[in-house]
Formats: structure tokens, C-alpha cells, sequence
């Protein structure tokens, strides 16, 4: 059973985001796996992602189990052109959940020390906006990407030790519920 799997994180949810919640072991990409009527919230977890896209159709790679890749969907109130800001929202939400002290470099990456350490991706269309984010967590040195536009880290890498990743989604998913509350004038 994957530390993703529904009854290790549902539980851990404390807010409306990632519900309903869905963990496929692997998939093509996150972003393919939510239908077009998702209800808001809905998001989808897998332990390894075969064609993981980043921004400008870059690759995202990942070791299987290891990382976090999720994809949440939000059906944002306000105008389409200020959905772009949700890269930046998203991205402080998983900077500031992460534990340890992490930046975001706008738009769309997650920094430890210069290194990236996370990704976001947000896709919209028909009325949403499916946010992909991709976390190292767990990945040893030797399964980060060497030939990255940005040099890579990860959570293991950068304390010593293996995280749990429901936990972490959990904490991404509360603060980025937080974050897109604020950005749409929710109190």
C-alpha cells in the first residue's frame, strides 16, 4: 500500500480541498486523470507519473514513490486574467508548507538554496484550472535529474531523512486552500 493510498490520507484532510480524493499507483500525468466536471477540490495522487510535464513542456522526472505529484482541481470566481496568479498562489502555499525554509521563484518553481526543490504547473480551460504540483521528497541525490535547467534537490536530501508524503500533501492541500481563499476574497 503507497503512503498516498485514501485511507492513510483522508483522514489527514482538514479542509475541502482534496476531497474527493483519488490515488492511481501510476499514471501518464496527473492532469490527465481528472475528468472535465470535477467539483472543485477534487484532487489525484500517484506514485509515479510516466510522462510528468513541467512548464514550457519541459519533462518533470521522477523516482516512482518517492516523490509527491498531485494535481488539485479550482474553479476560480474571478476574472480569467488573474488566473495566471494561481502559479505564485500555489507555489507559496507549498513553499510555506514545506518543512523547511523554502522560496518561491516565480512563476512556477519552489526554491531551497537555489536549487528546485518543487514544481507547479496550472492548466486551464472549460472553467477550472487543474493545478499539478510536484514535490522531491524522497528522491537520494542519484535520482534527481542531473541535467535539469535548475539545479535539484529534495526533502531527503536536504534533512537526512525520508518524509511522509501524506502528511506533506495534507499540509500543501490545507495551505493552498488558505492561500486561494484569500486570493478570492473568501474570509
Amino acid at each position: 500500500m503507497s503512503d498516498l493510498s485514501p485511507e492513510l490520507v483522508l483522514p489527514l484532510l482538514l479542509g475541502r480541498l482534496g476531497t474527493p480524493y483519488r490515488f492511481v499507483a501510476e499514471c501518464a500525468s496527473t492532469q490527465q486523470e481528472l475528468p472535465d466536471d470535477a467539483a472543485e477540490g477534487s484532487t489525484v495522487a500517484t506514485d509515479h507519473q510516466t510522462e510528468g510535464r513541467g512548464r514550457l513542456g519541459r519533462a518533470w522526472v521522477d523516482a516512482p514513490g518517492r516523490g509527491l505529484l498531485v494535481s488539485v482541481v479550482l474553479r476560480p470566481a474571478r476574472p480569467l486574467a488573474d488566473w495566471p496568479e494561481l502559479s505564485v498562489v500555489a507555489g507559496e502555499a507549498v513553499a510555506a508548507a514545506l518543512p523547511i525554509d523554502a522560496a518561491v521563484s516565480h512563476p512556477n518553481d519552489v526554491m531551497v538554496d537555489g536549487r528546485k526543490i518543487a514544481g507547479i504547473l496550472p492548466e486551464a480551460r472549460d472553467g477550472r484550472v487543474v493545478l499539478g504540483i510536484g514535490v522531491n521528497a524522497n528522491q537520494r541525490a542519484d535520482e534527481l535529474p542531473p541535467e535539469a535547467v535548475k539545479p535539484a534537490t529534495s526533502l531527503y536530501v536536504e534533512l537526512g531523512r525520508e518524509i511522509e508524503r501524506a502528511p506533506l500533501l495534507a499540509a500543501i492541500l490545507l495551505e493552498l486552500e488558505r492561500r486561494y481563499d484569500a486570493w478570492c476574497g473568501v474570509s
